[in-house]
């Protein structure tokens, strides 16, 4: 990922960038534009997690959350508790954080994602990864992987099997 010059957060915010951009202490971070596979697996997901609506939460899809006055995330969906916040970025942690692996996504730079969502208080972080048909669930208290069965969520009625998000595309 390439890294501008340094910005302003105010004219980081006052900016729209197709896609959108992150903002890492100073600099604006592009973020890897989706695949196929990445744009299917994102829309599965987003799809079915609409219908948790009727358990108290809402989706959203790829907007900025302020993780700490230095640095701004733009995750592929989130899951907020109750609905949607009115602010045009989040200041409050959603109850999960999705990532999409992109092909030309490192592990380092998910880490630090996944480091700055947990450290912001989102309290699961998922990341899809597409190439090893795997979903990583991390929380405070570490991570585990599953590759088959149910998505290993943490949230009651949240029953989505890994065949479905990785059915052949």
């Amino acid at each position: 990922m390439e890294h501008d010059a340094l910005v302003s957060r105010r004219k980081y915010l006052a900016t729209n960038f197709r896609p959108d951009r992150e903002y890492v202490d100073g600099h604006l971070v592009e973020r890897n534009v989706a695949e196929r596979e990445h744009g299917i697996i994102h829309s599965r997901l987003a799809g079915r997690l609409q219908a948790l609506r009727d358990c108290g939460l809402a989706v959203a899809e790829e907007r900025r959350l302020q993780v700490s006055h230095s640095r701004y995330r733009v995750p592929d969906v989130c899951l907020v508790e109750g609905r949607l916040p009115d602010e045009q970025v989040f200041t409050t942690p959603p109850r999960v954080c999705i990532e999409v692996v992109s092909r030309d996504d490192t592990m380092t730079e998910m880490q630090e994602r996944i480091d700055d969502y947990l450290a912001f208080g989102v309290p699961s972080v998922w990341l899809v990864d597409p190439r090893r048909r795997c979903v990583s669930v991390y929380t405070a208290e570490g991570s585990r992987d599953s590759k088959e069965g149910l998505l290993p969520s943490g949230i009651p009625n949240l029953d989505i099997p890994l065949a479905d998000i990785f059915a052949p595309m």
